[in-house]
């Protein structure tokens, strides 16, 4: 048998494992704590990997675990090369990919390359070494506007809010498009190209399969550093007609590039990059053949619960990857977004919906990334203030609550918090006392529950050749519904949306989401058929 070294680049990548597979995101924070601290590890992911084995997920996308003072709960790094002693250390994470192999997954981890935690070495030598100064340029320092500059240098915001620059005592300002302790890098200076390479070879000689990277559309920065419209100035994510001068500038292709280059030297080895990027045609320049393997289109995620909506987010998904032949990858919820759910309406109705979602995701072709407690069906929790920890709640001036409450730790078993999660009697976010039902003890052994939803629905799209092909047919439909077939395997998937059940479209039933209605698919389900 050939490995992948001896094949040609492009038959390797046509073939390649990541190219249908199902990779789980675990918040590392909170998905398993080994050693009772009330917050999860290294050592608790690798003793629940018999759980994802049994899931049915191919790979692992871990976040961030590297040294970090926390102020945005990993992805301020201190130190990209080591691992923070809250989570283990070096040999905690061998032993993870090693006993992961066994188990046949494959292990990610995520790459932070926008910006530092301002203790790293690098950032306290700029403080130290003053304007002007070699250790500044590793960054992005300027001066201020007005006649004593004590205005910032341009208008930018910080997506968690507030303005994105910080005065330091000399009175210089430096960039920092998160948080005040998230200085933006300065990805001119070869310093910080050289740097991020050693940090890929570091983790790809450990035996990493890949890496996700963080704002994969950051990084650039325009000349000049021109200021925003006033209608972008909000956090988050922009409508479809606005420019951000912040992130999706050209200069990013470039910076891929270098990192495409290093990967192909690790054959088997893939990356996929947040995008949070809109226009198709844009988006598609991340994934062309020299650039990342896989970009997370956002589409789906922002869709509602409506036909036509997730409709036109699957074919303007597909469509940004179609002329570049990369797959698409799909998701519903991560780490940074309201569990889908509670988007979806919560409660039994949420529930409900998500289900239906779920066999929409998984029926199509591409990559598909599920989030920890996902598959357990966990909603958002409304959290109290005192246990709010995400920098945007205090950026925003307690007026945005951030995203703590879909990264509440995952419960395993029992009755009671911490539901297995740990043996500390508190945990880093407090877990609902009703949450006994949705622990994955509770859940394995139940044929209605949504974890063996996800069981069923993983074992038939990896083992049945009726998910076979990469473009899909649609159907007629009426209003509030949709269906679509894999041309290539010929599986049907439908979704009812409307208020009323409608009828179903030729075929075997193989799976659906919910109960059914004769031969009528109902209200809120999906249903995949044969």
């Amino acid at each position: 048998m050939r490995r992948s070294s001896d094949l040609t680049p492009e038959i390797a990548e046509e073939s390649a494992w990541w190219r249908d597979a199902v990779f789980y995101q675990v918040y590392v924070r909170s998905f398993a704590d080994s050693n009772g601290d009330g917050v999860g590890d290294l050592d608790g992911i690798r003793s629940r990997l018999g759980y994802l084995e049994l899931l049915g997920v191919d790979a692992l996308w871990l976040t961030p675990f590297y040294r970090s003072p926390m102020a945005d709960h990993g992805y301020d790094v201190a130190d990209p090369r080591d691992v923070d002693p809250l989570f283990g250390d070096l040999a905690a994470f061998d032993r993870l990919v090693a006993e992961a192999h066994e188990h046949n997954i494959k292990v990610t981890v995520d790459l932070v390359p926008n910006h530092t935690s301002d203790l790293h070495e690098w950032f306290q030598e700029a403080l130290q070494a003053g304007p002007g100064s070699m250790e500044r340029s590793r960054y992005i320092f300027r001066e201020g506007r007005g006649f004593d500059g004590s205005q910032p240098p341009n208008n930018w915001v910080s997506v968690f809010g507030g303005p994105a620059w910080t005065r330091v005592p000399d009175g210089q300002w430096y960039l920092h498009l998160f948080a005040p302790e998230q200085p933006d890098l300065n990805w001119d200076h070869p310093e910080v190209r050289a740097d991020l390479e050693h940090t890929l070879r570091f983790w790809l000689d450990r035996g990493v399969d890949g890496f996700r990277i963080d704002v994969a559309h950051g990084m650039a920065k325009p000349d000049g550093l021109p200021d925003m419209e006033i209608r972008a100035q909000v956090p988050g994510v922009l409508s479809d007609d606005v420019r951000d001068p912040r992130f999706d500038n050209d200069g990013v292709h470039e910076i891929h590039r270098m990192i495409r280059k290093v990967m192909d030297g690790y054959p088997g080895t893939m990356a996929v990059g947040e995008i949070w990027v809109k226009d198709d045609e844009r988006f598609a320049a991340y994934v062309r053949p020299d650039e990342l393997h896989l970009g997370f289109n956002f589409r789906l995620v922002e869709a509602g619960f409506d036909a036509d909506a997730v409709r036109s987010a699957i074919e303007h998904s597909l469509a940004a990857v179609a002329l570049t032949g990369t797959p698409a990858a799909w998701t519903l919820s991560n780490h940074d977004v309201v569990r889908h759910v509670t988007r979806y309406g919560g409660g039994e109705l949420g529930e409900k919906r998500a289900r239906a979602m779920t066999l929409v995701e998984l029926a199509l072709p591409g990559v598909i990334y599920l989030y920890n407690g996902e598959e357990l069906g966990l909603p958002n929790v409304e959290l109290p203030d005192w246990a709010l920890q995400d920098p945007t709640w205090e950026r925003s001036g307690h007026t945005e609550r951030g995203r703590d409450g879909c990264r509440v730790p995952i419960p395993w078993e029992g009755t009671a918090p911490p539901f297995g999660f740990s043996t500390a009697v508190t945990t880093w976010l407090p877990q609902p006392n009703e949450w006994d039902h949705l622990t994955a003890e509770a859940q394995l052994e139940d044929p209605g529950s949504m974890l063996s939803l996800y069981r069923e629905a993983l074992e038939h799209r990896k083992t049945n050749a009726a998910f076979a092909g990469d473009e899909l047919e649609w159907y007629g439909a009426p209003a509030g519904c949709f269906a679509f077939r894999r041309k290539g395997g010929g599986l049907i998937c439908a979704l009812n949306t409307s208020g009323a059940s409608v009828p179903l479209p030729p075929g075997q039933v193989l799976l659906s989401s919910g109960p059914m209605d004769g031969d009528q698919l109902p209200p809120d389900t999906a249903v995949w058929l044969v």
